[in-house]
């Protein structure tokens, strides 16, 4: 019976395995229409609310956030960008996210501010919305802050809420891994 057992363990096991890393390697697609390559996390980096948060608003439904980076590359011009989905809770409103410091990401040496930016115009964007009702918004990066944000084992997002509370959210798996993979497959060197 044991022995029988074992392929079936195997199997599980390299699923699981398999199933661990999908979101770390990038996916590459190339905009026929506009000749623009987008590079993106297979799946983006969800976050949720910390304890402490979900304690203070026990009341409330969680809401949830998530994160992806995103590189656009037009006949080898590069430009960076974080797609950030804020999926709220009904009675968990986050501000716009698209005002000015309304979105902060804290990271081991300190907060990276964030300033909206307008990403380039493709067929097919880096990430689907993981519910209609959500925010998005893209956000500007170099290939430093992105070197930075791979280099920091620390990921925080803070979004301000309507009533100007703010509310942080953190990874649901390991953030570091998949960023410093991202970076890696990207050549992305911070310089």
């Amino acid at each position: 019976m044991r022995v029988a057992l074992f392929p079936i363990v195997l199997l599980v096991g390299l699923c699981v395995g398999c199933a661990g890393r999908s979101s770390v390697k990038p996916v590459e697609v190339l905009d026929e229409r506009t000749g623009v390559t987008v590079s993106s996390l297979k799946e983006p980096i969800e976050l949720v609310p910390s304890a402490q948060t979900a304690a203070r608003d026990s009341h409330r439904r969680t809401s949830f956030a998530y994160v992806g980076p995103a590189e656009w590359n037009r006949s080898g011009t590069l430009s960076y960008g974080l797609w950030v989905h804020i999926a709220p809770a009904a009675n968990g409103e986050p501000g716009d996210i698209h005002a000015a410091g309304a979105v902060t990401l804290m990271l081991d040496d300190g907060p990276l501010l964030l300033a909206v930016i307008e990403a380039p115009k493709v067929g097919r964007e880096p990430y689907r919305n993981v519910v209609s009702w959500g925010q998005t918004a893209y956000f500007g990066l170099t290939a430093a802050t992105l070197g930075r944000m791979a280099s920091s084992r620390k990921l925080e997002l803070q979004v301000r809420m309507v009533d100007g509370t703010i509310m942080s959210f953190f990874p649901t798996l390991d953030a570091h891994a998949a960023l410093t993979q991202y970076v890696k497959d990207r050549g992305i060197t911070g310089d």
